[in-house]
C-alpha cells in the first residue's frame, strides 16, 4: 500500500471539545513515541527504516506537531525543523514534486500544509546555509505539481507517477487531503481542481459506501480503509450533503468493533480522521477501543511493530491518536 510511497493559519484546538483533558494513558503513550521518532531521525532529518522518503518524514513530522508542543522552541522542535529541511530539500524546485512517487508527494504536501503558519521561518535554516526555500514557497509548489499532475490524468485523481493517465483512491486520497489542508491554510487551490477529484471519488464509492480501488465502478469490497479515505475526503471538502458521504460514513458506524484485515496503522491514521469529522459519538466509542489496542501493542523504546517497520507503523499509530489532542488544523470539525 505504501510502498513506493496520509497566508498562513495558526494551528490551534478546534473549538467542539469532546474531552478537554488528554486522557494521562493517551499522554503517555503519545510520549514514548515522540521519544522513539526522535531517536530514530537522522542528522538529515529523515528516518532509515523499511520504507523511507519525504512521505514517511511527512508523517512522523505531522505526530511531532499534533502533541501541541512549540514547534518553534518546544522539546521537539530541533525534529521539526529538520524533518521540514529534509522534505525541502527533497522537493525539485523546478517542477515542485516531492520524493518519488505522489503517495510521497502527498503525505509530504499535507505535512506543509500544517507546518505552514505554525513553524517560524526565520528559525528553520540554520545560519550561513543559503538557497533554503520558505515552507510557504515550497508547499506553493507542491500544490501547482499536484494540479499539474492531475490535469494529465482523465479520472481526474493521482496515480504513483505525476505523469500517470491511470487513478486509485489511495494514492488520490492522501493527495487529495493535502490540497484540501493547503486550501485550509490559505493557499490557493483552484476549485476545479477538488471537484474533479471529489467526481472521481462519487464514481469510485458504491450505495452501501463501499469505495473501490481502482478501474471503475467494479472492483468494490469491504476496505476499511479507503471507505474511510472517501469518507474523509468528502466531509474536508465540504461536501457532506452528497449521497455518497452518508453512505460512506453509514458503513464505518456499523463496523466500530471491526479490526481492519490489512494495513492496520494506515487504515487506523484515516479511520480516526473519518469518523471524528462524521459522528463524533462514535468517533469516542471507537477511540476507547484503539487506546486498548495500542497500549498494548506499543513496545518498550516506544514504537509500534506493524505492516510497514517501526518508524511508519509508529507515525501512522500517533497520528490516529492525535485526535486526542486535536491540534493539527486538519483535524478541525
Amino acid at each position: 500500500m505504501l510502498v513506493g510511497i496520509t497566508s498562513g493559519s495558526n494551528a490551534q484546538a478546534i473549538q467542539e471539545h469532546v474531552g478537554e483533558v488528554v486522557p494521562r494513558d493517551v499522554r503517555e503513550m503519545y510520549d514514548r513515541g515522540l521519544h522513539y521518532l526522535a531517536k530514530s531521525q537522522t542528522d538529515d532529518g529523515d528516518w532509515h527504516g523499511a520504507q523511507q522518503g519525504p512521505g514517511i518524514t511527512g508523517m512522523a513530522l505531522m505526530a511531532f506537531l499534533a502533541s501541541g508542543e512549540d514547534p518553534n522552541f518546544g522539546i521537539y522542535s530541533n525534529p521539526v525543523h529538520k524533518a521540514l529541511r529534509s522534505i525541502i530539500r527533497q522537493q525539485n524546485g523546478s517542477t515542485g514534486f516531492i520524493g518519488s512517487s505522489m503517495y510521497h508527494h502527498g503525505f509530504a504536501t499535507l505535512a506543509l500544509a500544517e507546518a505552514y503558519g505554525t513553524v517560524d521561518d526565520r528559525n528553520l535554516w540554520p545560519h550561513g546555509e543559503s538557497g533554503g526555500r520558505s515552507i510557504g514557497s515550497a508547499l506553493e509548489l507542491a500544490v501547482r505539481a499536484a494540479v499539474t499532475s492531475q490535469k494529465k490524468n482523465s479520472f481526474g485523481g493521482w496515480r504513483y507517477s505525476p505523469d500517470a493517465n491511470d487513478a486509485d483512491t489511495s494514492v488520490s486520497g492522501a493527495v487529495l487531503v493535502s490540497l484540501l489542508a493547503a486550501r485550509n491554510a490559505g493557499i490557493e487551490v483552484p476549485d476545479e481542481a477538488i471537484d474533479r477529484a471529489i467526481s472521481f471519488y462519487q464514481s469510485m464509492t458504491s450505495d452501501s459506501g463501499q469505495v473501490a480501488y481502482t478501474g471503475g465502478i467494479g472492483g468494490f469490497d469491504d476496505s476499511l480503509a479507503r471507505i474511510s479515505i472517501g469518507s474523509l475526503v468528502y466531509a474536508v471538502a465540504r461536501r457532506k450533503d452528497v449521497p455518497q458521504y452518508k453512505a460512506t460514513i453509514e458503513n464505518l458506524k456499523q463496523r466500530l468493533d471491526q479490526m481492519p484485515g490489512n494495513y492496520r496503522e494506515y487504515t487506523e491514521y484515516y479511520e480516526a480522521q473519518a469518523l471524528f469529522q462524521g459522528d463524533v459519538k462514535s468517533w469516542e466509542k471507537w477511540n476507547k477501543l484503539l487506546v486498548q489496542q495500542l497500549k498494548q501493542q506499543q513496545q518498550p523504546d516506544g514504537s509500534f511493530i506493524g505492516d510497514f517497520g517501526p518508524d511508519v507503523s509508529t507515525s501512522l499509530s500517533l497520528l490516529a491518536m492525535a485526535l486526542n489532542y486535536r491540534f493539527l488544523p486538519i483535524y478541525e470539525r
